[in-house]
């Protein structure tokens, strides 16, 4: 039996639409082996599929075709701590899970590489998948067949504090929302600050991290699917984080605090329930520099 530990993500980090992403301190376990049949079972309340439509097994199978071996079947057993439909990169760990599973199993013929784009290729984009599978933050560009990366080990006095609403917000409708073209100063206005978010983090000038989050692209149109974001934003700032963003496709709020701001996490709690947000979890976390591993 394989043991996969699965860290959660946070991808686009304001401004860098589907080019940017990190991992977090918030992990998926997922405990799998070969069998002869198709066995899937979870120990937590989320509802996962249990036949082959389950995102790890294809995943693991679609490595097993690549290899030119036929899986008949798969034992795994789930344990689902990134809430699904959040924007915390839950279909990005069930993809790394299986790859990574399926490699194993097989005495790793796929280099790092080669899972870093097949995980891309079965998502569509590796602003979720790279982290995911690599660990800190990653800088990544897929071309639709392979993916130029960068990752950097992050050592930050951050805190990276996920405000987690208590709805859903699927990636297909957050795409929907977006427009199709976009004006040229706009496209402008998010590569300068995409390129500031990097640098910023990286040399602990932290105070530019609000300038480097806003975006042109994709947060105005998903913030108008997401209730009480707008505020959640406000009530974040006001309480001294350095920068808010819309994480992944939302519609979790992500807030960089800095960790001497000791009780952020209760005050936000006590404002959003002033304001008459209820139901929203706030949760602490920092950047995971290894991902995903094996053991």
């Amino acid at each position: 039996m394989i043991h996969i530990q699965i860290p959660a993500t946070s991808a686009n980090l304001g401004a860098g639409f589907d080019a940017l992403g990190l991992a977090l301190t918030y992990y998926n376990y997922v405990d799998m082996e070969e069998s002869d049949r198709l066995e899937i079972t979870s120990d937590d309340d989320q509802i996962i599929p249990t036949d082959e439509t389950n995102l790890i097994y294809i995943s693991a199978k679609d490595l097993f075709n690549v290899c030119g071996r036929e899986l008949k079947g798969l034992r795994l057993h789930q344990t689902n701590n990134i809430p699904m439909a959040r924007g915390l990169g839950s279909s990005s760990a069930c993809i790394i899970a299986g790859l990574l599973g399926a490699n194993t199993m097989l005495g790793d013929p796929l280099s790092l590489d080669e899972l870093v784009n097949m995980a891309a290729q079965i998502e569509g984009h590796p602003d979720n998948t790279a982290p995911a599978l690599l660990g800190g933050i990653v800088t990544a560009v897929f071309n639709g067949k392979k993916v130029e990366w960068v990752k950097q080990e992050v050592r930050t006095r951050l805190k990276f504090v996920a405000i987690i609403p208590d709805y859903e917000l699927k990636t297909e409708a957050a795409r929907a929302a977006l427009p199709k073209e976009v004006a040229h100063k706009d496209a402008v206005f998010n590569l300068s600050r995409a390129a500031l978010f990097s640098a910023s983090l990286l040399t602990g000038k932290y105070e530019n991290l609000r300038t480097a989050v806003q975006d042109r692209l994709h947060q105005p149109y998903r913030l108008e699917l997401m209730p009480h974001a707008k505020e959640v934003f406000d009530i974040a700032y006001t309480h001294g984080a350095y920068a808010v963003y819309v994480s992944g496709a939302g519609p979790t709020v992500m807030a960089i605090v800095d960790e001497d701001n000791s009780f952020f996490t209760g005050k936000m709690e006590f404002s959003m329930e002033a304001a008459g947000i209820y139901g929203w979890k706030v949760r602490e976390l920092e950047i995971d520099n290894q991902g995903a591993k094996i053991g």
